[in-house]
């Protein structure tokens, strides 16, 4: 780690980046301050930022609902009582802030806990079973907020705090995530001014070419940190900066905040990781890890989208190109890897690497199995598919007979990647669309984003015959068994190995110290398959998940949608 003199010097390079001297100079003078204030924050950073035993939850805090508890209170007490707290260690909580729309991601006072979910010594009370990830809502706030009120009125401090869009600005090429427009008029205390919304009018964006939203939201994420996070989740950062004329996505200036946060946090916080969310192809969405000196972990965007292709393609061939040229993370950095969260799966990251038809064919599984598309417009005014709205559970297939096995495959893999798993609670429970909640509120996302009564939910994870309680029990086992294997290390060896089957994909995994090392192999198919592993030698393992052992000399046979976590003998 660099001694805080190297990190100031940092920072102070990155403001004359983005500010003038003047600027530059008195923002630094604003952040010193600041660290100072939190400098009781900093403890021993661990040689290990993170292991094996790391995995993290995606969930709303009302996820759960109890007649006699907060929402908070009711999810703790949920996951103890079904003994997660002993498999999970890690609770991303979405965003529980007071907010106004976009179920949490337009938030009104960041600082504050919607009292309708609870208040921070719930939160506190949930530290104490788990660490903590929260998001920092940073490219845009609520136009209910204060801030944005302030700036309605005129309030001198708060006049820099928006984007003014005015006839001469050029947004022709700007990204857009939606097909709202991008600029929307507000009343003010001098008239109507146009506002830059790139998520929709009740989410005005941030202006960040103004020091002072980046000292205040630089406050909100130390806040954050004084809270128990120790993980903070950037949303929708790739939006951040801002330049007329071009795309405003990924801009320099937009790396340059991310690793000013990084300085920062080296600092007064040398144990809270940085994860960046940035839906984007690959390469764009890799390019957050900065040289090691940007993001911690980055989302496995493309993983979803590749993983329901190849389970509902019976081909892994388009996975198995993707893992082969996925480099391995600088040190310091890991991937988040993930099938399904409170977002839909995103069609982007997935472009160059499947053909058109089989992304046609993912758009097509959605809508047959009750899902919607959502869209985002092109530069040319065209709308195309972006995120497709379903349960991962249900994207796979109506089938019965098929879905529980395919499904319990796909979050098998997803946890025996490189990386740390991150599981949505409607995967853990593997919750069918909810219809009715979509309907209802006219919202696609809300299909996969249902909230649970307490004995509802008690009821169907009881009931023995339902697919959620066959989902939920095989989760909880492979959880239990991958956090044993020192091979499952986030970075620990991923050799993706050359088996002449395109509906089997195998890959070895190894731990840091060369000492344990297991060969997974998937079957992608509603078929047996037989397959050599081409090991001439005579080297066996056991298999993790029915304990039976592996010659791997011999033809190796995988039943329908079967997989193995091979657990090899090695001489030390």
């Amino acid at each position: 780690m660099s001694s805080p003199d190297n990190s100031i010097k940092r920072i102070a390079r990155r403001l004359r980046i983005l500010y003038s001297e003047l600027e530059a100079t008195n923002c630094l003078a604003k952040i010193t301050i600041l660290m100072e204030r939190h400098s009781h924050l900093a403890r021993q950073k661990s040689t290990q930022a993170w292991s094996e035993k790391d995995i993290v939850l995606i969930t709303y805090s009302d996820q759960v609902r109890h007649p006699s508890l907060t929402p908070l209170q009711a999810l703790n007490r949920f996951l103890v009582d079904n003994g997660l707290s002993s498999l999970i260690n890690t609770i991303h909580l979405l965003p529980f802030y007071p907010f106004s729309s976009d179920d949490g991601f337009s938030v009104v006072d960041y600082r504050a806990v919607d009292p309708v979910v609870g208040t921070w010594s719930d939160v506190e009370a949930v530290h104490e079973n788990f660490t903590l990830m929260f998001d920092l809502v940073l490219n845009h706030i609520s136009q209910r907020s204060d801030w944005f009120q302030k700036f309605c009125l005129g309030d001198p401090q708060y006049l820099d705090f928006f984007i003014e869009v005015t006839p001469e600005m050029d947004t022709s090429s700007v990204v857009r995530p939606r097909i709202f427009p991008l600029i929307h008029e507000f009343e003010t205390s001098t008239g109507p001014k146009k506002i830059w919304t790139t998520f929709g009018p009740d989410q005005v964006d941030l202006n960040y070419k103004n020091p002072g939203v980046l000292c205040a939201m630089l406050e909100v994420l130390l806040h954050y940190i004084e809270r128990g996070a120790r993980i903070i989740r950037l949303d929708a950062v790739a939006f951040l900066w801002k330049i007329p004329g071009t795309t405003c996505l990924n801009l320099q200036q937009t790396h340059q905040i991310i690793k000013l946060f990084r300085d920062v946090l080296s600092i007064v916080a040398p144990h809270v990781i940085l994860v960046t969310e940035t839906n984007l192809p690959h390469d764009e969405n890799i390019s957050y890890f900065g040289d090691g000196d940007e993001a911690h972990m980055v989302y496995q965007f493309s993983l979803p989208p590749l993983l329901a292709d190849a389970l509902l393609q019976e081909d892994s061939r388009p996975l198995c190109r993707w893992l082969l040229n996925l480099d391995a993370p600088l040190p310091g950095t890991t991937f988040l890897n993930f099938t399904a969260s409170h977002d839909g799966i995103g069609i982007r990251p997935i472009k160059g690497l499947v053909p058109w038809e089989r992304v046609t064919a993912l758009v097509t599984a959605t809508k047959e199995s009750g899902g919607r598309i959502s869209f985002h417009r092109t530069r040319d005014g065209n709308d195309i598919p972006y995120e497709l709205n379903v349960t991962y559970r249900d994207l796979l297939g109506t089938d019965q007979g098929l879905v529980v096995d395919r499904f319990i495959l796909s979050q098998a893999l997803m946890l025996s990647l490189a990386g740390i798993p991150g599981i949505y609670f409607h995967s853990l429970i593997g919750s069918e669309n909810d219809i009715f909640g979509m309907e209802e509120s006219g919202i696609p996302r809300r299909i996969n984003r249902r909230k649970y009564d307490w004995d509802e939910l008690s009821q169907v994870l009881a009931d023995k015959g339902s697919l959620q309680f066959e989902i939920f029990n095989r989760y909880r086992s492979l959880i239990s068994i991958r956090k044993q294997q020192s091979a499952f290390h986030p970075n620990g060896d991923q050799v993706v190995h050359d088996i002449d089957n395109r509906q089997v994909l195998g890959f070895s995994r190894t731990n840091l110290g060369k000492t344990e090392s297991i060969l997974v192999l998937y079957n992608f198919s509603s078929k047996k398959q037989t397959i050599r592993t081409k090991n001439k030698s005579k080297q066996s393992g056991t298999d993790l998940i029915t304990k039976e052992q592996v010659i791997l000399s011999r033809p190796v046979i995988l039943a329908p949608l079967m997989f193995r976590w091979v657990k090899l003998n090695i001489s030390v």
